[in-house]
Parts: structure tokens; C-alpha cells; sequence
């Protein structure tokens, strides 16, 4: 049995307090979290362009990785479009390693420590993820009605990035208050502001109002940890009020400021409430990769946004509906933002399911090769179609929800969240388009950079999460693709390699900004090597 690492260790000791009943859980969790965040890591040490990495040699036994100092690094053939592989252990000079972080601190690679520590918190709190899911989608658990019901069986996060569930500055009695996967209700503390100091743009709603005031929904950790706003009416996690099992929720008024009671969705800091729409906060931790808070710019640009999206959606014909976001607000700082969105719900019909991608497998879908395939033709179809507009979408597997018939047929797509899109001013000029007013990162007429946004998370995320394999991802290409119009960006797609955020690469590399890539083997000709 190894020693526990220091993550797993303080979140044992932790658990033990605030939840002792899920200790022995926990603790019979962590052997199959680490095999999972160490698959995660195996899969980027073997596909990403790692700098230390002198080669790469397939043998019948599996990968040998030649480091630029000499050793060598072996493992298991790694399938970049796996999701079910466990990698149990790798071997770096002889020894064998089954924890990634103290892996990644014996590589002693630049900036591998921080990362180590990452890995250490990832395969931690993943294991207190699965531990309070044993009775979960059993024969007494109902089926999802609503749509975050749906988001909330996602347990195990980020189906490729070795940091899926980490989550550092989170405390145990917090991953349990707010992480999606426990299904807490979480009550949002609405911090009164001038409206003369805020920023806004659309149209905030007057039940969010309190005379001249603003009322900013805020998640419980960032009043508790950024805005030091805990016991202003937002209770601190693991106090009285903080979250609540199961149930519904409307606004209330605690000790003179309100609270919005709402089930947190996949992003964590994005929450559902009962009723009304999805309320995307600040959360400034840095959740898998990134610090979520929601950036000035992004608050400015949120009703162009919006109303861009719906206009292009317009030319799918009624294959794909983006929903809208009525108004965001930032009051001074990245902080303290929050913006307000159309649930999915808003587009099913009678009968249907929407269903994020992400969470498929709880529908039964993959294992479907027809309708796995139908999907792929669905998304691709319009994917492609908006790539010749102009935009490209980062269609990943939180992103892009499908809307299921009630016999589940993928019928259409629903798209949320704008702020990652990419817009070619050349290719919406070709179409009579004007180019919205948006912040001029997300403008760029590269074709690489319109191809790696889509076929990056499209692809090489979303789909290649639902198919679960390099196999049955090429199975679903072969049958989708021969229906698709010819267009320079399908033969890009059909002959070249297949882009993916290069995520190992991007947390080993602090000081390069934006995303880095590899070139995965095309899935179309996946095993024919």
C-alpha cells in the first residue's frame, strides 16, 4: 500500500472532522484516482511536445520515452481518445511509479513541483468526489428531470486533463458544500452595490435591485476567501445555511442581505436556479487550469455576444439554438461579476432531454454506435457550417448540450457560453456578416487557429469523450462524415492530425500565455499504423 501523498493525507484528516462516514469510502477511492489522473498525465507525456521529451518509441509492451537527460519513461500504449483506460503504474529508470504527483516530482522537470502538487490535490479530491457516489444511478436513484440533474453526474470531471478535479484553496467541508458531483444546494449571497459603480450590459433584472442598488449574486467561497464577506448574510462552507442536500430553492433575506438558493452546474461556479435562469459567478481559485472569474471584457461584450450568437445560429436551420444572456454586471473588478443565462431548458419540446455532452454516458448514448455516429454528423454538420460563416465554436463537452428526442435521438444542439469563441472578420465579410464589437482576442482570420478552436474541442473533446475510444470515435467519423458538405476545413479535418489542447504542457508552462497544442494521430486512421 503506498503512503498516502500529502493532498490525500489533509483531505483524510479533514474528512475525518466534517464527514467521518465517508472516510473509509474515501480512503477505498484513492487507488482508482490516482490510476485516473495518472492516465490522464501518461496520455500528455505521450502525445504532447514536451521539450524534455528527447523521444518516443512504440514497443509491443507499450510507449518508451527517451528524456532529454537520458532516462527513460515506460508505460502502457496510450489511445489519445480513451476513456475508459486505467493506467496503473509507469516506470522511470526501472522504478515504478502509480502516484502521478510524486511521478511528475521524480521527472524534476521545470515547474514540475507546482504541477506535482496539482496532480497530488486532483487525485485527492477526485477520490472524495467518487466516494459519495456509490448509490449513485442505482436502482433507487430517479431518473434526471432537470437539466442540472443531468450536470451533476459528471463525477469524475475533465475526461483528459490530469488536473480534473483539482481544486486547491477548496477545504474538504467545501468540495462538499459547492462541488456539483455531492448535489448541494448552494445559497449565492447578493452583495447590494451603486448601480454608478457598476458595469452592465443588457438589462438587470428588478428583482435584482434594491432602490439605487445593484444586488450581485456572489458565490460562498469567493465572499468567504476574495470579498472577506463571510457573515454578511453568506455563510461561510460548512456553517448553518451554507448549502443544503437536496430540495429546492427560491430568494431569501438572511440578516439584511439576500440569498439565491441554486444547484451548481459542471463549471462549479456556475448554478442553476430552481426557476429561473444560470447564474455564472466569480470563483477566483484556479479550478482544473484556470482562475475562474469572469474578466471585465467578457462582462462588456456579453450582450454583442449574445445577440451575435443568435443571429448565426439563425443560418443552421434550427439545428442549433445559443443561449442568450439577458445581462452581467461587474462591480469594479474581476472579482466581483456576475452574469445571468437562458437555462437549456428553454429549448426542449414536450418529451425531450437536454443533456450536456459531457454527460452522455449517463443517457446510454455511447453505447450506441448509430446514434453515437448521428451525433457526430449532428455537431460536425453544424460545427463546420459556422467555421464557413466565420465562428468557430469551443464546442467541448460542458459547452455544447444535445437536445435528445424522448426515444433519445440526438435531434439538435444548444451552445452556452460565448466567451471562447474565435470570429474570422474575412470569412463573415464573405457571408454579409458584420463583425460584432468583441474583445479583439477572439478575432483572428488564421485558419489554423478557427480549426484548432473547433476540431480542438469538438473533436478531440466532445466527441471524442462520448465515443470513449480511438476506435469508436473513428467509427462514428467514418459513418458523419461522407454526408458533409467539401469545404477546405473538412479536408483539414479528414487528412491532416487531429489538434488538442496541449493541457500537460500548458501547466508546465506558467510563463506562456494562451493555449498550447498538440497534434494528435488523425482518429480516422486510429489503429492503422
Amino acid at each position: 500500500m503506498p503512503r498516502p501523498s500529502t493532498a490525500e493525507a489533509e483531505i483524510a484528516e479533514e474528512l475525518a472532522v466534517v464527514r467521518p462516514a465517508l472516510l473509509p469510502a474515501y480512503t477505498g477511492a484513492l487507488p482508482g484516482a490516482r490510476a485516473a489522473v495518472l492516465t490522464r498525465l501518461w496520455r500528455g507525456l505521450t502525445h504532447e511536445p514536451l521539450p524534455w521529451v528527447a523521444g518516443r518509441e512504440d514497443t509491443r509492451s507499450g510507449v518508451v520515452l527517451r528524456l532529454a537527460d537520458g532516462r527513460r519513461l515506460e508505460g502502457p500504449a496510450s489511445d489519445p481518445y480513451a476513456t475508459d483506460a486505467r493506467v496503473t503504474a509507469v516506470r522511470l529508470d526501472g522504478t515504478e511509479y502509480d502516484d502521478p504527483a510524486r511521478l511528475m516530482t521524480d521527472l524534476a522537470v521545470p515547474h514540475g513541483d507546482s504541477f506535482a502538487a496539482e496532480l497530488g490535490h486532483s487525485a485527492a479530491s477526485l477520490a472524495l468526489s467518487r466516494a459519495g457516489q456509490r448509490d449513485f444511478g442505482g436502482p433507487g436513484e430517479a431518473a434526471p428531470e432537470r437539466d442540472w440533474e443531468w450536470e451533476q453526474r459528471v463525477v469524475d470531471g475533465h475526461p483528459f486533463h490530469p488536473n480534473c478535479r483539482s481544486r486547491p484553496g477548496f477545504s474538504v467541508a467545501e468540495q462538499l458544500a459547492y462541488g456539483p458531483e455531492h448535489r448541494p444546494v448552494v445559497e449565492l449571497g447578493l452583495v447590494p452595490v451603486p448601480a454608478g459603480e457598476c458595469l452592465v450590459s443588457g438589462a438587470w433584472p428588478d428583482e435584482l435591485r434594491d432602490g439605487d442598488r445593484l444586488l450581485v449574486p456572489v458565490h460562498p467561497w469567493q465572499a468567504a476567501h476574495v470579498l472577506k464577506r463571510a457573515g454578511e448574510g453568506v455563510a461561510p462552507a460548512g456553517g448553518e445555511g451554507a448549502a443544503r442536500a437536496g430540495g429546492e430553492g427560491a430568494a431569501s433575506v438572511r440578516g439584511g442581505v439576500g440569498v439565491l438558493a441554486a444547484h451548481p452546474l459542471m463549471a462549479l461556479r456556475t448554478l442553476a436556479l430552481p426557476d429561473g435562469p444560470h447564474v455564472k459567478t466569480a470563483v477566483s481559485a484556479r479550478l482544473t487550469s484556470s482562475v475562474r472569474d469572469i474578466s471585465l471584457g467578457s462582462v462588456a461584450a456579453s450582450a454583442v455576444l449574445s445577440d451575435f450568437g443568435q443571429a448565426v445560429a439563425e443560418r443552421t436551420d434550427g439545428l442549433l439554438r445559443i443561449t442568450r444572456t439577458p445581462a452581467a454586471v461587474a462591480a469594479g473588478s474581476p472579482d466581483l461579476t456576475a452574469l445571468l443565462r437562458e437555462s437549456p431548458e428553454a429549448y426542449a419540446g414536450p418529451g425531450e432531454r437536454v443533456v450536456p455532452v459531457a454527460a452522455l454516458a449517463a443517457t446510454g448514448l455511447p453505447r450506441c454506435p448509430a446514434r453515437l455516429a448521428r451525433l457526430a454528423r449532428l455537431a460536425l454538420t453544424v460545427g463546420l457550417r459556422l467555421l464557413d460563416l466565420g465562428v468557430a465554436l469551443e464546442a467541448h463537452g460542458q459547452n455544447l448540450l444535445v437536445v435528445l428526442s424522448p426515444d433519445g435521438e440526438p435531434v439538435r444542439l444548444v451552445y452556452r457560453d460565448l466567451a471562447d469563441l474565435r470570429v474570422s472578420p474575412a470569412r463573415l465579410a464573405r457571408h454579409g456578416i458584420p463583425v460584432p464589437d468583441v474583445p479583439d482576442r477572439m478575432v483572428t482570420d488564421d485558419a489554423l487557429a478557427l480549426r484548432r478552436k473547433l476540431f480542438g474541442s469538438l473533436v478531440a473533446g466532445a466527441l471524442a469523450g462520448t465515443a470513449g475510444s480511438g476506435t469508436a470515435l473513428r467509427a462514428a467519423l467514418e459513418e458523419a462524415l461522407p454526408d458533409l458538405p467539401r469545404t477546405d476545413d473538412l479536408s483539414a479535418l479528414r487528412d491532416g492530425p487531429l489538434p488538442a489542447k496541449a493541457l500537460t504542457l500548458m501547466r508546465l508552462s506558467p510563463g506562456t500565455a494562451g493555449d498550447q497544442w498538440a497534434e494528435l494521430p488523425n482518429p480516422l486512421r486510429f489503429g492503422t499504423r
